[in-house]
């Protein structure tokens, strides 16, 4: 069986690891899947092969080839990419991380999300890092070896990158109108089964549920129902691949009706069963 063609950032870090990296790569006419989002790591995405856009706190911005972004952990985030071939590292790591003396300085910058670029010897020198980082990781993720990897990629990133993206609307963590949401996005952010009618979101953030259902829409770029169903299964797909917690569980854990309603909607959104996915991550 195939690996999974939707991948699912990591919510929290295994234990005892500082980090994780993955490389994750696309077809032309590979299924890709993203929604507005956010999770507790640190987030560095190193793209290879890019076409499509960028929306975060400080706008949106247009992706290339061989850029790279930074999203910081609980900041919403989404990508929409167009359906050419694509591929890029991903490089997840807890906020805790950034208290190594090495990297202190780095603090500071690393607060607020940036679209990054680098001029082509950099590029070169950053992709070879990852591969590297990649297959020490592989090896062996607690590595000395690995843990000096990291510390390398990071600082060749904070000095060299050019956070010079223009962005293309006002940042969408200042509008208004993505401020009366405030109420429901910190629901999100703190539940990961969260089953709050629309009636009642829109009762929270003050709003009538049609104005509710407008203003979420616009933001998230999908209904509020399917987002709801949406940041539940991602979280089911986090916790299959960094948990053991039965298949049962879950589906209990986060709201779901039944077990097998939880398997329907999985399989629908992932094309494989929760049990299948476990298995291809392992």
């Amino acid at each position: 069986m195939s690996k999974p063609t939707i991948y699912c950032e990591p919510f929290t870090i295994k234990d005892g690891y500082d980090f994780e990296i993955h490389h994750v790569s696309y077809l032309q006419h590979d299924a890709y899947s993203c929604f507005m989002h956010f999770h507790q790591v640190h987030e560095f995405i190193f793209f290879e092969r890019i076409d499509g856009t960028y929306f975060y706190h400080q706008g949106e911005s247009k992706l290339s080839d061989y850029e790279a972004v930074f999203t910081p952990a609980m900041e919403t985030h989404d990508f929409e990419l167009n359906p050419r071939s694509k591929s890029w590292y991903i490089v997840q790591f807890m906020p805790e991380q950034l208290n190594d003396p090495a990297l202190n300085e780095f603090t500071e910058l690393l607060k607020s999300g940036m679209h990054l670029s680098f001029c082509v010897e950099i590029q070169q020198k950053l992709h070879c890092l990852l591969a590297w980082m990649l297959s020490e990781y592989n090896q062996n993720p607690k590595s000395k070896t690995c843990k000096q990897l990291f510390n390398s990629l990071i600082t060749l990133v904070c000095e060299y990158g050019k956070n010079g993206a223009a962005t293309l609307n006002k940042p969408r963590s200042g509008l208004a109108s993505f401020k009366k949401l405030t109420p429901i996005i910190e629901q999100l952010k703190t539940h990961n089964g969260i089953n709050v009618s629309l009636e009642q979101a829109a009762d929270m953030c003050h709003l009538s549920p049609s104005y509710f259902s407008r203003v979420f829409k616009k933001h998230f770029r999908v209904p509020y129902s399917d987002y709801l169903i949406q940041h539940k299964l991602y979280n089911a797909a986090r916790l299959l691949g960094q948990t053991d917690i039965s298949v049962t569980d879950i589906a209990y854990d986060l709201g779901f009706s039944s077990p097998s309603y939880f398997i329907k909607q999985f399989k629908f959104h992932f094309k494989v069963t929760p049990l299948q996915y476990r298995q291809q991550l392992r």
